[in-house]
């Protein structure tokens, strides 16, 4: 046996273990993942430099992480695909650049964990957040021992790190445990980064349930693998006279060689504590500075708060757990948050230009400001207008912003209609007509808002303004198919055809709950609704079954003959709103064509012409 190990010295790990009766029966399927690469929009990369470090280092870091796991797993297989497994992840981190690259992220990872900790205000911060940021502190403890014992011993002691050596070098003791643990902490630290930097996208949520079941497999299939390739190359290594020669042919340190690499681990680790105690003395030297120049703020209940400088006054109410109303979460779009300073007005800021033109819209005194937009340096006694009450505090009653399509459909001549009709008849006359024409709408994608006797309200609410135009003009096209089949249903009753105009338009609307305490229904409120209204009422004066704005069909990006575009000045509607008369819906899809300039198919609310 002793022959035998002897000849490993020149060959492959994987090939010198073969060559010790490699045992073949634990073999494990080949599991082959295939990633959908999806591209990556502008929203991903919102945020300074600073952000935008901790993510690309942190998407190196995982992707590091997940090939280590797989490198692992393909223990479940064989050594060979072990080791093959191994070289390819060496493509990546196997030669200089790459070891560069590897370790800049990690330190760049590291250094922004750690001057996160000195610079963050307050140590309030979800479940999430604080998982994420006490996985980032514990993570170098245990990287620093993996990468003196790995990567330093290899570059000046000549250790063979392939994975089964490495294996070998921890097995049958509690290292081999503490390093699982390590990849299987940075392995849920960077899944809760992915998903909270990718949660803000469309297409995340539907692959969210396969990801939580990838996340799952894959440091199950590693442990698997860890313990199939311990097993195996343990009970070789046991055998007797195999462990010297092992040993060489994988080049471990001597007893001299590993008193070393002891001693730059306790260096590297007491550093590590250094700059950690550093940040936490920051932390705690910068609250200090920040409370000797403390104010307080007192509320028209008596509440009085000690803050620091800095926060926004709504802010400020937030983190003290204090209810104050904010519609529009806090972006200065709306007047819900707004206050009434009654001492201390003279040490504030004049507002800014955007504050200023909201406060003047609601033509407030003086001595109203915006609570989002205040940045408080001397103390201040203020009284909420708005003070959420009941089931709906803080939050509960905010609405939310959308750029959505917007449908009024409207029965002509209805009333005339209904003249001779019994009351009876005439509901059932209105829900045959709605039974007909509300699937069109519920097909394409949207929602009938409410019933308005002969009409009714319809939103398309996606995710995105270009869908929701495209599932208005959807629904519009088909509503005027319907309505045909629904004539014709009638003439062989003998009954009059019906006619309908409505109006779609397109622009940001706030949806809420409007109402009382006890009946407060959702509903949405925006100048897109009244000019959707607008444009519903002008089909009665042209005759024609719809109008559809121009910023709905830009929005679908799609475009319309110029010639057949009109303009038309809309009550209560600032500017004038240029929108396509079609003559029967039905036909609408085929007077619209596929935008060809590019920049022109981006909906942007603020285009010229949008109805404020």
């Amino acid at each position: 046996m002793v022959d035998q190990a002897q000849a490993l010295s020149s060959a492959p790990i994987f090939y010198r273990l073969k060559r010790l009766d490699l045992p073949k029966d634990i073999r494990a399927p080949c599991s082959c993942v295939t990633e959908r690469v999806f591209g990556v929009t502008h929203v991903l990369w919102r945020g300074d430099f600073v952000q935008r470090s901790r993510t690309v280092s942190g998407v190196f870091l995982l992707l590091y992480a997940f090939l280590h796991f797989l490198n692992i797993a393909a223990g479940l297989i064989s050594p060979e695909v072990m080791y093959q497994v191994q070289e390819f992840r060496r493509l990546l981190t196997g030669h200089p650049p790459g070891q560069i690259l590897l370790f800049s992220a990690l330190l760049v990872h590291i250094g922004l964990a750690l001057w996160q900790v000195a610079s963050r205000r307050t140590l309030r911060m979800s479940l999430a957040q604080g998982l994420q940021l006490i996985l980032g502190l514990v993570i170098p403890l245990q990287l620093i021992q993996h990468l003196v014992f790995t990567s330093y011993a290899s570059n000046i002691h000549g250790l063979d790190d392939d994975m089964t050596s490495i294996i070998l070098l921890m097995w049958n003791s509690p290292e081999v445990w503490q390093q699982y643990l390590l990849l299987l902490v940075v392995w849920v630290h960077g899944c809760i980064g992915l998903h909270m930097w990718l949660r803000i996208t469309s297409w995340w949520r539907p692959l969210l349930p396969y990801m939580i079941g990838l996340a799952t497999l894959v440091p199950t299939l590693a442990l698997a693998g860890l313990l199939t390739e311990g097993r195996r190359i343990w009970a070789i290594f046991s055998r007797p006279g195999n462990a010297p020669v092992i040993r060489d042919s994988f080049n471990w340190p001597d007893n001299t060689g590993f008193a070393r690499l002891f001693e730059i681990y306790n260096l590297s680790f007491w550093i590590f504590l250094i700059l950690l105690g550093s940040a936490v003395a920051t932390f705690y030297l910068r609250r200090i500075i920040r409370k000797r120049n403390s104010l307080q703020i007192r509320y028209e209940n008596g509440t009085q708060i000690t803050i620091e400088h800095g926060l926004t006054l709504l802010e400020i109410s937030q983190l003290n757990g204090i209810p104050h109303t904010s519609l529009c979460g806090g972006k200065g779009r709306c007047t819900t948050c707004r206050i009434e300073v009654t001492k201390g007005l003279e040490g504030l800021p004049p507002p800014s230009p955007a504050e200023a033109r909201t406060l003047k819209a609601i033509k407030a005194r003086e001595n109203v400001r915006l609570a989002c937009q205040i940045r408080p340096s001397t103390s201040l006694s203020i009284q909420r207008v708005y003070q959420p009450k009941g089931r709906r505090q803080v939050h509960s009653a905010q609405g939310v912003e959308k750029t959505i399509a917007v449908l009024f459909l409207d029965i002509r001549g209805f009333t005339a209609r209904s003249a001779g009709l019994l009351p009876y008849d005439i509901v059932f006359l209105l829900n045959r007509f709605f039974d007909a024409i509300v699937p069109e709408i519920t097909k394409a994608g949207g929602t009938v808002d409410k019933y308005m006797g002969d009409g009714l309200l319809a939103l398309f609410e996606m995710d995105e303004p270009e869908h929701s135009a495209q599932a208005g003009i959807a629904a519009a096209c088909n509503i005027g198919v319907a309505l045909a089949r629904f004539n014709r249903l009638l003439a062989s009753e003998g009954e009059d055809p019906v006619h309908i105009g409505m109006g779609l338009h397109t622009g940001t609307v706030v949806l809420g709950e409007i109402g009382t305490t006890e009946n407060a229904p959702r509903t949405l409120i925006g100048s897109a609704v009244n000019a959707a209204s607008r444009l519903e009422a002008k089909t009665k004066d042209l005759g024609v079954e719809l109008l559809i704005s121009e910023l709905v069909i830009q929005a679908a990006g799609l475009s319309a003959p110029l010639g057949m575009m009109q303009d038309f000045t809309l009550r209560g509607v600032d500017h004038p709103v240029r929108a396509l008369p079609v003559a029967q819906a039905a036909t609408l899809e085929g007077m619209l064509t596929p935008q060809t300039d590019p920049e022109v198919t981006t909906f942007a609310p603020a285009t010229s012409g949008r109805a404020t």
